[in-house]
């Protein structure tokens, strides 16, 4: 997987980042797909200079419905259908994403000759297919809020074809019934189970995206044992009761959450525009402080998970 950030501002955009939206490159073997997480104003226009095409996405997960995360969408999904883009598309979002598509779409005039579902959630399980899986769970903010957990199905282990060949087994189209751990007769009468050949099945990715939030249990919950966890930071340590106060964390809360989720690495992101180049570097070091594996997503920022 790949998480590309599209903007990392917090509340409105600043000359160097965008309000917020990431975009998941699922670079999966077998099923592409093109996620995004958000839709600030203008993303449209961030999309443009990356080498990602807005037609390509299948699913739009919103957070929650501050302008800032959703103010964009309406532009992204006019343009998407002015370019003749057929392939279907499905927002999911806290209760209110329909009556805003639906109201904005209306009253401008406007409509997609693509398919689009709209699906407002609750806790739970919102997606899954046979190789993800998406949860998602209510945060602390003043809104309805949601984070969401994607996760990567197990992959099937790796099939040993020179132990097999060793045994007298041919390669040939049994090889791909063997790899799925089934079990096959062979022509001279002999007994082949597949699992006996495979070696252990490879774990899948774990990724925790969250909306805005005030630290909250289930934070926690939503972030255990994540490959990578992005997280708002939107003020400093020493403003951290303010930041609570709107329903935001600071930077020694994101840090401790991934520490106490055992997190394999955090992404801090969602800045306040108070904090110029200099003020995110303080704001890092005060993550690193608590969380050492840490970064600060800046716009176009591109990471591997």
């Amino acid at each position: 997987m790949e998480l590309i950030f599209l903007g990392t501002s917090a509340g409105v955009p600043t000359r160097s980042r965008n309000v917020t939206a990431i975009l998941l490159d699922l670079q999966h073997p077998t099923r592409a797909g093109l996620w995004l997480f958000d839709c600030g104003e203008g993303t449209q226009h961030q999309l443009l200079r990356t080498a990602w095409h807005p037609g390509k996405l299948d699913n739009i997960f919103i957070t929650h419905l501050h302008g800032d995360h959703l103010f964009g969408l309406p532009g992204l999904l006019c343009s998407r259908s002015m370019a003749g883009i057929a392939h279907p598309l499905t927002i999911y979002g806290p209760t209110g994403i329909a009556e805003f598509v639906e109201t904005t779409l209306r009253l401008s005039g406007s409509w997609t000759d693509y398919p689009l579902e709209l699906v407002e959630i609750g806790e739970g399980l919102v997606f899954e297919d046979e190789c993800y899986r998406v949860t998602a769970r209510r945060l602390n903010h003043p809104v309805e809020c949601y984070g969401y957990r994607i996760e990567e199905h197990d992959r099937p282990g790796a099939l040993d074809a020179a132990a097999l060949i060793a045994d007298g087994v041919r390669p040939g189209p049994l090889f791909q019934r063997l790899k799925q751990g089934e079990t096959v007769t062979l022509e001279d009468g002999r007994v082949v189970n597949g699992r006996d050949y495979l070696s252990p099945p490879q774990a899948g990715k774990k990724l925790a995206i969250f909306g805005d939030t005030a630290p909250c249990p289930s934070a926690l919950l939503l972030a255990q044992g994540v490959d990578v966890a992005v997280h708002e930071a939107t003020l400093e340590a020493a403003m951290e009761e303010k930041a609570n106060g709107r329903g935001h964390s600071s930077t020694r809360q994101a840090a401790q959450l991934a520490r106490d989720a055992g997190v394999g690495k955090l992404i801090v992101t969602h800045v306040s525009s108070r904090y110029d180049a200099r003020g995110g570097e303080s704001l890092l070091a005060e993550c690193r402080a608590v969380f050492d594996n840490c970064m600060l997503a800046d716009d176009f920022t591109q990471v591997s998970v």
